[in-house]
């Protein structure tokens, strides 16, 4: 069986359930269930039998101990970080105790029961961090994609603390003989998604008739990977990744946030068609925010070469399962939508010109 933390977010969630279909292994879920962190999300696998929740924080060693003990895990993946670069400018102090505090604490409790265990489990044994390729900083129009080999150059809080993290569990790795394993992934996007981000966000707001805010002049670039697709880079990592290794995991979808905006919108107005015009007529540009990056992308050829992985959805197959899927699971999202999240986006909004 594995343990995975931070399984009730957006990836986390997506991950066991491909984990689950994939592999059929037993997987315990530790989860602290921030305002993102939903179990609702898989509590279909409650009653199938191969599931467990662990409602706790990574920085918690007595009871991360307490569950490597009980369950031997053979593996670890560590998906429980905060996320949101937006949330990192307001408030930096939870992304330096979860993402930073709390990995290192995640890593001590690991590194011990690894070094407790007998000779075979202890050779298979694999700790494997999800991490961003916001840690590489940004990139120009005319630079050459992020590889591998990249310096780290974070330039918001948020990734800063990833990039912390990142070098803690380099650091285990190099210094106490931690088997280690590190992806570093693009934009994803998909099903359960927090109505925070960028696509979900503009597919509640189009259908409420609100403002789809987009920051700047749109321009901003990003590559996009369908979530399903990081999923099956990760366990694809977790099986064959060379123990110490870094492997960035891309979609090869460079877009413009505005190019994401009309996307979903032409969807929206084809499965959804709205009386008073096109969605894309609810375009908003606002006030920019502070340090944001201009590009990101990945050189994804490392994870393609070693270990034979690509994503398997193009961004038009991937977008228009997203877009199915939320207008499919309405009530989810209004389930997730509630005061916490309304007030984030009154405050990250308003006042915005």
């Amino acid at each position: 069986m594995i343990i995975v933390t931070g399984g009730a977010g957006f990836i986390g969630t997506n991950f066991i359930l491909h984990w689950l279909e994939q592999q059929g292994e037993s997987v315990v879920n530790l989860d602290k269930l921030t305002y993102a962190g939903n179990p609702d999300n898989l509590h279909q696998l409650a009653e199938a039998g191969g599931y467990e929740l662990v409602v706790g924080d990574i920085g918690d060693q007595a009871l991360v101990s307490a569950l490597l003990q009980k369950y031997q895990p053979r593996a670890v993946v560590n998906f429980a970080a905060e996320s949101h670069v937006d949330r990192s400018i307001y408030g930096p102090d939870a992304f330096v105790q979860t993402n930073v505090v709390g990995t290192c604490s995640l890593l001590q409790s690991v590194s011990q029961y690894w070094g407790e265990l007998a000779e075979k489990e202890k050779a298979d044994f694999r700790f494997l961090h999800v991490s961003t390729d916001e840690v590489y900083g940004s990139l120009s129009m005319d630079s050459a994609p992020f590889t591998e080999a990249h310096p780290f150059a974070p330039n918001s809080p948020y990734a800063a603390s990833k990039a912390s993290s990142d070098n803690f569990v380099r650091a285990w790795h190099h210094t106490y003989g931690l088997p280690v394993l590190t992806t570093n992934c693009s934009n994803n996007y998909g099903p359960y998604q927090f109505p925070e981000k960028l696509i979900p966000l503009i597919i509640q707001n189009a259908l409420q008739g609100l403002p789809l805010p987009i920051y700047g002049d749109g321009k901003n670039v990003r590559d996009w990977l369908y979530v399903s697709d990081h999923c099956d880079a990760i366990a694809t990592v977790l099986d064959q990744g060379s123990i110490g290794e870094v492997y960035n995991v891309g979609g090869w979808n460079e877009m413009t946030n505005l190019e994401i905006v009309d996307a979903v919108c032409g969807l929206l107005d084809e499965m959804r068609p709205d009386k008073k015009g096109p969605y894309n007529r609810l375009i908003e540009f606002v006030s920019d925010r502070p340090g944001h990056d201009f590009r990101y992308a990945i050189d994804a050829h490392k994870i393609k070469d070693q270990l034979n992985w690509v994503p398997k959805e193009t961004f038009e197959t991937g977008i228009r399962k997203t877009v199915v899927w939320y207008l499919e699971n309405m009530k989810w999202v209004e389930q997730v939508s509630g005061g916490e999240h309304e007030a984030w986006v009154s405050k990250n909004y308003e006042g915005r010109k």
